[in-house]
C-alpha cells in the first residue's frame, strides 16, 4: 500500500451550494482522510491522503465517494496536474531558480501547456523528464498519481468538447 495525496474539487449541486452542508456528511461517509476547503459558494475542494494499491484506485474511490456522499457534484478539477516552475520545485525539494535553470538550459525540456508570463506544464511531463534525464529520482507514487490526475482533467475537458469541430480540425491534419 501506498500513500496519496491529492485534491478533488467539485461543483456543488444547484439546490445546495453552501459547502459548509457537506462537510460533516462527508467525514462520516467514506471520506474522513480528506480536509475540507469551503471557501468559494459552489464549491468544495478536497485534500485527500488515500492509501490504496494505485493511485488510479486511491483517486477513483475518492471521487466515487463523494460523488455517492454529494449527488449532483460536478468534477471541476484534480491536482496535481497543471503546475508552474515553483509548484515543481517544492513538489521536488528544489529551488525555483534550479528548476528555472534545468528548463532553460537542458535541451529537451517539455514543451509547456501554456507560454505566458507564467508558464504552466503537466506535472507527469515534467517529472518523467526528470526522471528520464537523470536529474532527478522521482518518486514512483509521485510519478503514478501525476498520470492519474492528468487523465482526469483531460475526460473531464474531451466532454466539453465540439465533436464536430474536431471532427473537423482532425481531417485538417
Amino acid at each position: 500500500m501506498s500513500e496519496f495525496s491529492f485534491t478533488l474539487i467539485f461543483t456543488l449541486p444547484q439546490s445546495r451550494q453552501d459547502p459548509a452542508l457537506w462537510v460533516q456528511a462527508l467525514g462520516e461517509n467514506g471520506c474522513d482522510d480528506a480536509l475540507p476547503g469551503t471557501g468559494v459558494t459552489g464549491r468544495i475542494a478536497l485534500h485527500f491522503i488515500r492509501e490504496a494499491q494505485t493511485a488510479r484506485q486511491a483517486v477513483v474511490s475518492a471521487i466515487q465517494d463523494v460523488k455517492r456522499i454529494i449527488p449532483g457534484a460536478g468534477l471541476a478539477e484534480v491536482t496535481p496536474d497543471l503546475v508552474g516552475l515553483t509548484d515543481i520545485a517544492e513538489l521536488m525539494g528544489f529551488s525555483r531558480q534550479y528548476m528555472r535553470k534545468l528548463m532553460v538550459s537542458r535541451q529537451a525540456f517539455p514543451a509547456p501547456v501554456h507560454n505566458g508570463k507564467t508558464a504552466i506544464w503537466h506535472l507527469e511531463s515534467v517529472l518523467r523528464w526528470l526522471r528520464e534525464t537523470g536529474v532527478s529520482k522521482v518518486p514512483l507514487p509521485l510519478l503514478e498519481l501525476s498520470a492519474v490526475t492528468r487523465q482526469c482533467n483531460l475526460q473531464r475537458e474531451l466532454a466539453a468538447l465540439d465533436r464536430d469541430l474536431q471532427k473537423q480540425i482532425g481531417q485538417l491534419q
